[in-house]
């Protein structure tokens, strides 16, 4: 069962328009939050609850008897990029954008919410999830610390993410490994700084620094097993010289992504080796911080297997195919599976801008398919008595 509604679209696309021209950092979702929890409200859900891990949003539908319940998600946040462009629609919070399509995500829930609160055709509960703050990955842990499942217990979880480039329609998804574990990692140099003229008279870092990215380069190409996909990237190098005088300190920052713990650990187990030997043969000292941000996401395989069926009951087979490959990007909805099986898949955007792009706009012809898929999931994992 799928659902072609005009007005419905019509009036998503409005959400969609409001949510993009108003878009919010992670935490700070204050206005999306309202918005959303107002939103199921008007559809007359069973049970709304605000401030789920400090902004989060939690629905919750029943129909029937049934026991069982599962859980729809989608993210709320922005990013901090000063949006380019022209849209009609565009961003009206200076430095804050929807770079990633979260409003569209947020907006084809609230179309799944209303749907299936007026068709039903399902037996149990669902949980319609609202996370703030995946973009720095501390949403989908904020509202596990907050009691998400003792409080809205469900038995799965499903979710969904855009990708530009992909055609719209088109879905994708895969068992196991689908989206990588995100490190971090800054690495501090210091020396002595002194006279451009002068490099002798002191123990400059601004050498070791870049023999120092450079070095980064070879543990993904020459300590790490070619089998494991890994990456490492400096993303800064930041010093604290001038035009006429040598820094004597010097930050690198970026970050490694991996599928495996044992890869992290020994990405981390490298890197620290490397920067304790380039800064003793350059006569400087070295800090190494590593954090680990975000956990590898894996699918259940059996869940994507239902996912599949829910995707042709709307979809052509030809738009429907299982990824080759995981992708090294990284997502926090990974921090749910750790408590219950589930599935991320991807929807194509089109030909729009990548993700995090100051000129990217989630494409509406895509709402459609986000609102059908949360619903022929939730109906297949629940189907009526």
């Amino acid at each position: 069962m799928s659902f072609n509604s005009e007005t419905l679209i019509d009036e998503m696309k409005g959400w969609r328009h409001d949510l993009h021209a108003n878009p919010e950092f992670g935490f700070e979702e204050k206005r999306t939050s309202a918005f959303v929890a107002q939103k199921l409200r008007e559809f007359g859900l069973d049970e709304v609850a605000e401030g789920v891990g400090g902004t989060g949003v939690v629905g919750t539908l029943k129909r029937g008897s049934g026991n069982r319940s599962i859980a729809l998600r989608a993210d709320m946040d922005a990013l901090r990029i000063p949006e380019q462009g022209d849209l009609p629609y565009k961003s009206t919070n200076p430095g804050v954008m929807h770079a990633c399509g979260h409003d569209g995500h947020t907006t084809m829930l609230l179309g799944a919410a209303k749907q299936l609160a007026q068709d039903g055709g399902f037996d149990g509960a669902i949980r319609f999830i609202f996370q703030p703050a995946e973009e720095w990955g501390r949403g989908a842990l904020s509202m596990l610390d907050d009691g998400l499942m003792e409080r809205f217990p469900f038995d799965e979880i499903y979710g969904i993410h855009n990708i530009p480039g992909l055609a719209v329609g088109v879905f994708e998804s895969r068992p196991g490994a689908i989206m990588s574990a995100e490190d971090n990692f800054e690495i501090t140099l210091t020396g002595v700084g002194g006279h451009a003229a002068r490099p002798h008279a002191g123990t400059e870092v601004l050498v070791a620094a870049c023999a120092l990215v450079m070095n980064l380069q070879t543990i993904v190409s020459r300590r790490l097993s070619p089998a494991d996909t890994s990456v490492v990237s400096v993303t800064e190098l930041v010093a604290d010289g001038t035009r006429n005088a040598l820094p004597g300190s010097a930050r690198i920052l970026g970050d490694a992504r991996s599928f495996r713990p044992k890869v992290s650990a020994e990405i981390e187990k490298q890197m620290r080796i490397i920067a304790e030997g380039t800064a003793l043969a350059y006569n400087v000292s070295v800090d190494v911080k590593y954090t680990r941000e975000f956990v590898p996401l894996l699918n259940d395989p059996e869940l994507v297997e239902e996912a599949f069926a829910a995707a042709r009951t709307f979809l052509s087979e030809d738009n429907i195919r299982t990824a080759q490959e995981p992708m090294t990007g990284s997502e926090d909805f990974a921090h749910f599976l750790k408590h219950v099986p589930g599935v991320f898949v991807f929807f194509g955007n089109g030909d729009t801008a990548p993700l995090h792009n100051p000129r990217y706009d989630f494409n509406d012809d895509g709402l459609v398919h986000g609102v059908n898929f949360h619903a022929a999931i939730a109906r297949r994992r629940l189907p009526p008595a």
